[in-house]
């Protein structure tokens, strides 16, 4: 039997994807306009504001990927919540000491930082944008309705407890 899977999987696997791809542009672009603007400081700037930019998004999804593993489990939402969750605080305490520790290196130029990790993380915005947009997720999904029984007289099972006596 296979394990199964949820519809969200494809969506988030296609925007890790396409956000890849999106950030190796990000950067090049990043390194080459802020290295025209404040030479190799700003290059350095730019890349890691771009990196910045496209990481720490894409993280969110990792989260929800690793939480969806254990789809089909019986402790499947405690998992899934408490990994994304942590992700969460994990991602936001690495943002804190990341732009502090990068805040207080004298070679970076900010606006060279600040313009790429603003660029890239729109980039990724849209991507994510642009993906939910053309994949299909029905709007209730990975559920499975219980099957009606028949009973002997040929109505519904349950039939006559809401909608008054049977007939």
């Amino acid at each position: 039997m296979t394990k199964p899977i949820v519809s969200s999987t494809p969506i988030l696997r296609a925007t890790l994807l396409w956000g890849g791809v999106v950030g190796v542009a990000a950067i090049l672009v990043a390194g080459v306009a802020s290295y025209l603007a404040a030479g190799v400081p700003g290059a350095l700037s730019g890349v890691i504001g771009a990196l910045v930019g496209i990481v720490f998004p894409a993280l969110t999804a990792v989260s929800i990927l690793v939480g969806n593993r254990w789809y089909g489990t019986p402790r499947y939402l405690e998992v899934f919540f408490a990994v994304v969750l942590g992700g969460w605080v994990v991602k936001f305490i690495l943002v804190i000491v990341a732009l502090i520790f990068l805040s207080r290196v004298e070679w970076i130029v900010d606006l060279a930082f600040y313009f790429s990790l603003v660029g890239a993380a729109v980039a990724s915005l849209v991507v994510d944008l642009i993906v939910l947009g053309r994949l299909r997720l029905p709007s209730v999904s990975d559920i499975s309705m219980p099957e009606a029984r028949i009973e002997q007289d040929g109505t519904p099972d349950g039939a006559g407890e809401r909608g008054g006596p049977r007939v």
